[in-house]
């Protein structure tokens, strides 16, 4: 865990640190306060390195064929 927090720090996870960063202090000068729901969200992406990349997310898009009643052939 404290290897996945302190390493490979790339320029989106500074981005979506700041951004976290600036959404708290949205929220704290309007009194917005959904907008730490959203700062939550994007603080979480950068502590623990998760979400898409410049190349998506890796959703496979193949489709499996699957045998049964309903499937055509």
């Amino acid at each position: 865990m404290k290897q996945l927090l302190f390493t490979n720090w790339h320029l989106m996870r500074w981005f979506r640190l700041g951004f976290a960063v600036f959404l708290f202090v949205q929220a704290n000068t309007t009194q917005e306060w959904f907008f730490i729901a959203f700062g939550l969200f994007f603080l979480a992406q950068a502590l623990f390195n998760m979400g898409c990349g410049a190349q998506g997310c890796g959703v496979s898009y193949t489709k499996k064929r699957t045998e049964g009643k309903n499937c055509k052939n």
